[in-house]
Parts: C-alpha cells; sequence; structure tokens
C-alpha cells in the first residue's frame, strides 16, 4: 500500500492522495479529473485499464459539513499490478457537470448512466446520457438525500427507444431504414422483457436483417427495488436479508461479500473457523450458481436433459441448505463478525453427499455436450469478446476470463486463507459462447475441490469474535445480567457502529467482483451503500457481443454471461 501511495503521489502531485484499506483515495479538482483518469488509464506504469464503479455522494445531511453538496467517485482497478484506486471530485454545479469517462473505458456509458439518473448529475460530452434504472417518465434523482421516498411515480408509456437504436444504427454506417444496397428493409423486434426468454425482465431491441442483428440497444431496471435507498435506513446486519435478493442463485456469497466489506473497515478479523465456513459455503454456492447458469443455457439451446442431470443438483441441494439455514433459497447466515450459527453435526457427510451429486451431474452432462458438434457449432466462435473488449466494459469472473483474461481475486488479491488453497483458474482463449460454458463447468471442479481441502482444514472453536461491540453476547449473558441485557439491545436497535468515512471493498462472487462502497457518518446505519455489480457491467457490453449474430445465438449468449435481474437492477 505504501508503494502503491508513493507512485500516486509522485504522479498525480497536484492531488491528495490518502490510504484506505487496501486502495489509495485521490481527490482532485474537476478540471483535473480528465487528465487524472486518463493518466491513470493510459501510463504503462499504471495500466488501470479496468473501471469497475462510478458512483456520487450527497452530502447534504452529513454530519460532517463539506464545501461541496455532490462528489462523484470512480473506482479503478490495475488488475496486473495489483492496485486499486478511487478518483473522487466535487461537482460544484450538477446541472454544469463533470467530463465524461467514456472515451477512457466503455463501462463509463452505464455507469455515468446510472450516476445521472440516481443523483442528477451530468456527464459532459456522454454519447448517451439518460436514465437506466428509473424508467423514463421518472421525475428527480431517488438517492439525493432530499428525495422524497414515498412519491410513487408509475410509469404510463413504454419507451419506444427508437432514437437509441437508430443512433446505434449510425454507428454502423446504416442511417435508413432501407438498406438500398441489398434492397432489405429493417426489422425491429424485442426479445423480453418476457422473463421465459431473458431469464430476468430485460428488453433487448434489436434492429434484423433477416435474422442476424445489426443493431441492439437495452432497457433494464424492471426489476429496481431500491436496495440502495433502503440500505440507507437500515442497520448493518438488517441489510443482510436484502443482499440475499441480489443474486439468488448464489445467495450466500452476497452475504459474505457484504459483511467482509463492513468488516474490512471496523478493523475486525474474524474467527479462523468462520473464515473457513464461509469458504466452503461460498465454493459450495459458486458451483450452484454456475449450474444454474449452464442448465438454462442448455434449455435455450435444446438440449432439457442436461437441465435434468444439472438442475437436479441444484434442486437436491436445498436440503442441505435448509438444515444449515432454515431457508432454501436465501440464506441470510452470516453477521458482522462472524456467521449467524455453526455447522449442525454431521454437515461434512451431507455436504460430500452433495458433492459427489454434483459431480456426477456435471459429467453426466459433459458427455453429452464436451463431443457434441450441435454445441459446438452453436457456440464456438459465436458472441465472440476478446479480452481488451471485455475490460473495457468492465467485466469481471468467469465472462472475462473466458475471454483470455487471468484476473480472480482470490489469487491475485486473497482473503480468507485462499493462498492456503490449492486450485486453478480456468481462462478461454476466444471469449465466446463455448468458453464461457467450459470456464464455468471447470470452475465447479475447482470449487468442490477447494470444499474438500477446507473441510480438511476447518479448526475447532468460536464462530464470532467476542467482541460486544460487533457481536451479540451469548443468549446466558443476557439472560443473566444487565450488561449482557444492555449490549443485546443496543446492538439489536442501535447497530453495529462503524467509523466516519469512506472505503470500497469486493469479494469474488460467482458473476464476478462484488463490490460495496460504504460512506459512514458513525452510525449502525451506512449514510451510503453503494452495490459494485458485476451482471450490471456485463450487461453494457451485451450489445457488442450480439450485433453480427443471429437471433437464436442473441437468447444463448444471454444465458452463457448469467445474467441475474436482481443483481443487475438492484
Amino acid at each position: 500500500m505504501n508503494t502503491a501511495l508513493e507512485l500516486m503521489q509522485a504522479k498525480f502531485p497536484k492531488a491528495t492522495c490518502t490510504p484506505t484499506i487496501d486502495s489509495v483515495t485521490i481527490d482532485v479538482q474537476p478540471e483535473q479529473l480528465e487528465k487524472t483518469l486518463s493518466g491513470l488509464k493510459n501510463d504503462p506504469e499504471l495500466d488501470f485499464g479496468l473501471l469497475l464503479d462510478v458512483t456520487a455522494i450527497d452530502y447534504l445531511k452529513y454530519p460532517q459539513s463539506k464545501e461541496t453538496r455532490f462528489y462523484v467517485v470512480y473506482t479503478i482497478r490495475s488488475w496486473k499490478k495489483n492496485m486499486l484506486v478511487q478518483v473522487r471530485t466535487p461537482v460544484p454545479d450538477p446541472e454544469s457537470g463533470i467530463p465524461t469517462a467514456t472515451h477512457l473505458w466503455e463501462s463509463a456509458n452505464w455507469g455515468e448512466r446510472e450516476t445521472y439518473d440516481q443523483y442528477g448529475i451530468h456527464f459532459i460530452g456522454h454519447p448517451d446520457l439518460r436514465r437506466i434504472l428509473n424508467h423514463w417518465q421518472f421525475e428527480g434523482h431517488p438517492l439525493r438525500k432530499d428525495y422524497d421516498i414515498y412519491k410513487g411515480q408509475v410509469c404510463y408509456d413504454s419507451d419506444p427507444m427508437e432514437k437509441e437504436i437508430k443512433a446505434r444504427l449510425a454507428t454502423k454506417g446504416i442511417d435508413e431504414l432501407t438498406m438500398k444496397d441489398i434492397n432489405t428493409e429493417i426489422m425491429f423486434l424485442n426479445i423480453g422483457p418476457s422473463h421465459p426468454a431473458t431469464h430476468g425482465a430485460i428488453r433487448i431491441l434489436t434492429a434484423l436483417d433477416g435474422e442476424t442483428v445489426i443493431a441492439n440497444v437495452n432497457e433494464v431496471g424492471y426489476l429496481h427495488r431500491g436496495f440502495e435507498k433502503t440500505a440507507e435506513n437500515r442497520t448493518y446486519n438488517q441489510i443482510i436479508p436484502l443482499t440475499d435478493r441480489l443474486n439468488y442463485c448464489s445467495s450466500l456469497m452476497n452475504n459474505v461479500a457484504f459483511v467482509k466489506a463492513v468488516e474490512s473497515w471496523l478493523g475486525v478479523e474474524i474467527t479462523e473457523r468462520a473464515k473457513f465456513m464461509r469458504v466452503i459455503l461460498s465454493e459450495f454456492y459458486r458451483a450452484l450458481d454456475h449450474l444454474v447458469c449452464l442448465a438454462a443455457l442448455f434449455v435455450d439451446m435444446g438440449g432439457l436433459t442436461n437441465y435434468w442431470y444439472l438442475y437436479n443438483e441444484k434442486e437436491a441441494a436445498y436440503d442441505l441448505i435448509s438444515r444449515l439455514c432454515g431457508a432454501r433459497l436465501t440464506s441470510s447466515f452470516t453477521r458482522v463478525g462472524g456467521m449467524y450459527r455453526d455447522f449442525y453435526e454431521g454437515w461434512e457427510a451431507d455436504l460430500e453427499n452433495q458433492l459427489r451429486g454434483i459431480e456426477k451431474g456435471v459429467n453426466d452432462s459433459l458427455a453429452l455436450v464436451a463431443k457434441n458438434r450441435i454445441v459446438h457449432d452453436r457456440s464456438q466462435g459465436v458472441c465472440c469478446l476478446p479480452g481488451d473488449r471485455a475490460l473495457a466494459y468492465g467485466f469481471t469472473g468467469p465472462n472475462l476470463r473466458a475471454s483470455g483474461v487471468p484476473f480472480d481475486l482470490r489469487k491475485d488479491n486473497p482473503y480468507y486463507n485462499y493462498d492456503a488453497f490449492d486450485f486453478s483458474v480456468p481462462v478461454g482463449t476466444n471469449g465466446d459462447i463455448y468458453d464461457r460454458i467450459m470456464v464455468r463447468f471447470e470452475e465447479i471442479f475447482q470449487s468442490i475441490s477447494i470444499v474438500r481441502q477446507a473441510m480438511k482444514m476447518i479448526p475447532k472453536g468460536p464462530v464470532n469474535v467476542a467482541d460486544p461491540h460487533v457481536c451479540l453476547p451469548p443468549k446466558d449473558q443476557v439472560y443473566s445480567n444487565i450488561e449482557g441485557l444492555a449490549g443485546h439491545f443496543k446492538l439489536v436497535f442501535e447497530g453495529v457502529r462503524t467509523p466516519p468515512g469512506e472505503w470500497y471493498d469486493s469479494f469474488e462472487a460467482a458473476n464476478g467482483e462484488l463490490g460495496f462502497h460504504f460512506v459512514s457518518d458513525g452510525s449502525g446505519q451506512p449514510y451510503k451503500c453503494k452495490v459494485r455489480p458485476p451482471c450490471f457491467y456485463t450487461m453494457g457490453g451485451f450489445h457488442e457481443m450480439v450485433e453480427g449474430e443471429m437471433i437464436a445465438d442473441t437468447v444463448i449468449n444471454l444465458s452463457s454471461i448469467n445474467i441475474i435481474g436482481g443483481e443487475l437492477d438492484r
């Protein structure tokens, strides 16, 4: 960290650089923003090629007064050099705004659109600045601190998106609705937002030449449930059940990512048993998430038998999950400082039985598809995205690795003793549907290997830290002395108090880097809680993957990138 801080201070002498956990925060004035971002991206000594997220902060009600109400924050990673920075700049006038970063990173397109939508901050030079999570007839900006949360706003008319699809056609050099050189009329087709077609309420508007997609624009936000606004009025532990609904195919991984982020700022070192529990359950859920992705993909391809081989094992796992935490789809199994409770007696045998079932199901499925010419024809060389473009759009996780970029937080920035486990990171070569399929198949086997290693290495001991300011006291203390009762009461009603400040922390979830950007005012509730969802930025690059491909390939490609509506829209 000291090396990264010194490097940033040397590169940007006019900026204020401060260390924050395992990142560096760079504060610059708006007139220096473009130069700073460009330097981070283009300086070969820095090489910050992965823009993870864009957000804003409204300090209107922050206890420590700020000279400027709004700040914009860019979270950027140099994956090769294992460095993370957050560039902050004040926005004196949201209407006038600040320069866009879309010419540096494609991911800034959707990131800045979300910031405009939620906070009303304009980005000068942005090619398509319009709402993205809230509907097009929405008035106001809901993440501003003075927005009336009880103001219900109904969308009465669908957005035709005619302007957007014509603009996309224009980038292809097509200005007329009839391509005169081949005397072909362009047809427009909506794929979705019906759920069975799109694995979530997503609208994929395509311009077609026959069955070939020549232009595509997408509309999301149909499942927008206000996670970040709701989190501002909940204690940190009360937010955990909300994270289950982000990616409900791997709900417990969201729990772990969230509490890990809170604990990083508190400086809480959880017990060794809790670390191993989180690893075991996270990798188990990673395998389950990939099972759902692959099962749905093969159904879209016409291979229903694969669905039963794969999804039957996902369904069987619900029995173990319900015994563990009392629920099937959602878990809410973590707590700040540890876990809800320890494993139940006999969990090792039950888990091993599930792992064997998954291995059998995956091997049965691979026997059908590994040498299947139909599968190869439908997936190899289809919907390709090379590594440099995947990075430009902010891809992470298996979708980025399928494009040939070997970046995995468990290896490159290990946590929870991941450096003690023997596992490999599968990497593709072409970034096509086939690579995305096979990377996930191999990741299932790698996750099972990690789970078995961790099961052998897990130590005895408590699953929660012995800190009354973080974890609830034992029930016998609550019932027998006033200190225990008062501590229980304060933690439940006031929540775990975090020191004032701002930070970002991330986790290698099933779909990629799941990050949380917090602003704390010192209370037991976050002043701001921003989710960095891997699905959101993956969907931002979807159009480039499908243009030039067939309609049927578009549906399969959506399955291959594994978009989850709750995480995409929040």
